[in-house]
């Protein structure tokens, strides 16, 4: 049930038998966040300065951080009401905005400079979208000088220089607006910006965000948002890419359901997690660019299931504010750049406000999520993903041969967000840094005499169709040259995982596989057998490994504390095969994470697996073969 500090409205359950939420608890929603951080302002509004942790940027750059983010939450709001709001809120902004760009103002509230890299960037893009948005009721209201003077703090961008991956779209946008407010700009800034977004576009409506393999969340909520929301500025002025981006964001829109459990989680993958509400932002701009191939009961469906799921869960918390974390505070699933104001990008997620209240996405009857209809088996060859949704218990896994967020050549790390196998709307990875040194959840590991685990660092895509995905990675050890090419395929059966390794490996290293991580309040019960490990949370949530093949009797039970975002108490089911003797091994395991009852001996029993050369055939209890 929501927390009792948010006052919400009652459920719908007419219009919305799925989550009972309407236009009208967004609305409320959106008040409470904005109100709770007012005692945080400083003097004039120009900065919110949030307690927690904070980033590299330092506390002014954090301050400015909590007017941009929220002032696109406010925009949202303000706009979508037709400026029908309480005064109190169209004033802050206003004020802060004169506050905030008076270099010899009082206070120390002025706004740092936009200088080439800064994260001023990041937090001007939400304030040229914000501006855009009210310009009724905030930038025509504003003084002459004031407007002059966010010109002039806007110019910065003007010919500077940005990481080369979605920060071009920051540039991109905060020119359109001083374009739109007839100020100087450069025009080879915005189309450079464009046409660098064309070199890490993928197909299929999915982009990069920059070079290399690197797909999260961030195509969602940056590469698809930012073309469509300047071209909501540029107007006619688009030069014909409107209309690309639209038929992109229609593509990527066709599969982004399947990201979504029945109960409203995202898919817990990727960085800058933090912003929670965010990954419905695709979705609301799907209706507002009139571009969705989604139906509009659906569309508010999986908004509005999203929102409630961590509404739940206690976000925003007793004091109204978005923590660090994933639900409450949790500081190993961020980054560092991530401030205490950061996850206010979550704003992102009320994009839909802008919508007017009579649009069918408000006032058509929701509809059921894919994974609440039937089994769900989705392969995005583009990322190199397979999403595995089953309807029993409305659970989506991620399944990664793609996605390794690293450069596509030159020195290669490993991130716990990318490198697992399999991510899921259930579970997170271990991303404390002592379980990240051991590395058991979702991983192959060859393991080092020394106890060194192996890493997965460049994932190289080797297939992706129907339910098979497979890929390649060079596991590196440490007393022993060279690399150990590991060649793994995962084959969807049922509400399983079969996952396939092929592995080079020195002898006497020993081999693991670990199963998903999962976490509770209390720490999970555990059990384990010849080939086999299974844990379970008190609701039921089981993760099992049962060996099929190339695996000795070994297994156990890999416990963590404070290493998880979904629970204090974590643990992990593992496989090992000890003493290699060099050269090539083949290890098939059935990986399962499920609501249901897992028997692992039962499996093991029924489930047959034979190897011959270099094809594998699983035959399950039903006759079905599965030959990878």
């Amino acid at each position: 049930m929501p927390a009792p500090h948010l006052a919400l409205p009652p459920t719908d359950r007419i219009l919305s038998p799925r989550t009972g939420w309407t236009r009208a608890h967004w609305e409320a929603l959106a008040d409470r966040q904005l109100e709770a951080l007012v005692p945080y302002a400083t003097p004039r509004f120009a900065q919110y300065r949030l307690p927690g942790r904070g980033s590299w940027s330092g506390v002014v750059s954090d301050g400015l951080e909590g007017y941009a983010r929220s002032f696109l939450l406010a925009s949202f709001r303000i706009a979508g009401a037709g400026g029908e709001v309480d005064p109190h809120l169209v004033e802050r902004y206003a004020q802060g905005l004169t506050a905030g760009t008076d270099r010899d103002g009082p206070g120390g509230e002025a706004w740092p400079r936009l200088t080439d890299c800064s994260q001023q960037m990041v937090e001007a893009a939400s304030i040229a979208i914000a501006l855009h948005e009210t310009r009724p009721w905030i930038w025509d209201k504003l003084d002459t000088r004031v407007q002059e003077r966010v010109v002039d703090w806007f110019s910065g961008f003007v010919g500077g220089r940005t990481w080369d991956n979605n920060w071009r779209l920051f540039q991109v946008v905060s020119e359109q607006f001083l374009a739109s407010v007839g100020a100087p700009y450069s025009k080879a800034d915005i189309d450079g910006g464009l046409d660098r977004i064309e070199d890490w576009y993928r197909g299929d409506g999915w982009y990069s965000d920059g070079d290399g393999r690197n797909f999260d969340y961030y195509i969602g909520w940056a590469m698809h948002l930012y073309p469509l929301l300047w071209a909501r500025m540029a107007g006619p002025d688009d030069g014909g890419r409107a209309t690309v981006y639209r038929e992109r964001l229609t593509q990527f829109l066709t599969t982004y359901p399947h990201f979504f459990g029945a109960d409203g989680a995202p898919v817990h993958q990727g960085r800058s997690l933090t912003y929670r509400f965010a990954a419905t932002a695709p979705l609301w701009m799907g209706a507002l660019a009139d571009c969705t191939p989604l139906a509009p009961g659906l569309t508010r469906r999986l908004a509005s299931g999203t929102a409630r799921h961590f509404v739940e869960r206690g976000v925003p918390d007793e004091r109204g504010l978005l923590p660090l974390g994933w639900y409450g505070t949790f500081l190993p699933s961020t980054q560092a750049y991530s401030g205490p104001a950061s996850p206010y990008w979550a704003s992102k997620g009320f994009l839909g406000l802008l919508l007017p209240a009579d649009h069918p996405v408000w006032t058509d009857t929701e509809l059921p999520l894919p994974v609440e209809e039937s089994d769900q088996y989705t392969a995005l060859p583009e990322p190199g993903w397979l999403l595995h949704g089953t309807r029993h218990d409305g659970i989506v896994r991620l399944i990664n041969h793609g996605s390794d967020h690293n450069p596509l050549e030159g020195p290669a790390a490993d991130d716990p967000h990318y490198a697992k196998f399999g991510y899921s709307t259930a579970t997170a990875p271990e991303t404390a840094p002592s379980a990240w040194e051991r590395t058991v959840d979702s991983h192959l590991a060859l393991i080092a005499p020394d106890g060194t685990p192996s890493r997965r660092r460049r994932i190289h895509p080797v297939r992706c169709e129907g339910r098979v995905a497979a890929s390649r990675h060079d596991a590196q050890l440490p007393g022993f040259e060279g690399e150990f090419p590991v060649e793994t395929t995962s084959a969807l059966h049922g509400p399983w995982e079969i996952r396939v390794h092929r592995v080079q490996a020195p002898a006497g290293v020993t081999v693991r596989e670990g199963g998903y991580a999962v976490a509770d309040a209390t720490q999970p019960y555990a059990e384990q057998g010849p080939g086999w490990a299974l844990t379970r949370t008190e609701s039921g949530l089981t993760s099992a490994v049962v060996a099929l093949h190339g695996w000795d009797e070994g297994a156990g039970i890999a416990r963590e504390v404070a290493a998880n975002a979904y629970g204090p108490h974590s643990a992990t089911p593992y496989l090992t095969c000890a003493g290699h003797a060099g050269g090539t091994s083949v290890h098939v395991t059935l990986i399962a994470l499920s609501q249901d009852t897992v028997r692992p001996v039962a499996l093991r029993q029924a489930i047959s697996c034979e190897v011959d050369g270099g094809a594998v055939r699983v035959r399950f209890p039903d006759g079905d073969v599965l030959e990878v």
